[in-house]
């Protein structure tokens, strides 16, 4: 008679994959990342530098948008009020959204006031916006 090979024990092989630790491994790399993400955040003061990019070619007939320093808007030399800059990009377009729009701000214009020009040209359509900055000025 055949020796059986069955010594008497239930265990069995189990082909399945133990997550477990992967499991652990994951949450470990979850708080790790909770806890340094806001440290990467962190807002420091920079005096950034002026750019040194090379100058691009300026088309024949660009079209300006001026924020003055009293944060009037003009659309070349023509005063335009907020509320109507759309109707007058329109105008000076002939309703070609797809031009490009040069932005002009006072130095003494505030962040909030340009951000406010720029959603508003977004609002109308004006996607295609360039800021104007002197050029070979170094930041002072």
């Amino acid at each position: 008679m055949a020796a059986r090979l069955d010594d008497g024990d239930d265990l069995t092989e189990s082909h399945d994959i133990n997550v477990t630790p992967f499991i652990d491994v994951m949450l470990v790399l979850l708080i790790i990342f909770m806890v340094a993400a806001p440290l990467a955040t962190v807002d420091v003061p920079v005096d950034l530098p002026a750019s040194t990019a090379q100058p691009q070619p300026r088309p024949d007939k660009p079209l300006f948008l001026t924020i003055q320093a009293d944060k009037s808007l003009s659309v070349g030399d023509t005063p335009v009020a907020r509320e109507s800059l759309a109707a007058a990009l329109d105008g000076v377009t002939n309703g070609d959204k797809g031009a490009r729009v040069f932005l002009r701000a006072d130095r003494s214009v505030d962040y909030g006031a340009l951000t406010e020009v720029m959603n508003a040209l977004r609002a109308a359509g004006y996607l295609k916006i360039a800021l104007v900055g002197l050029e070979g000025a170094a930041a002072k």
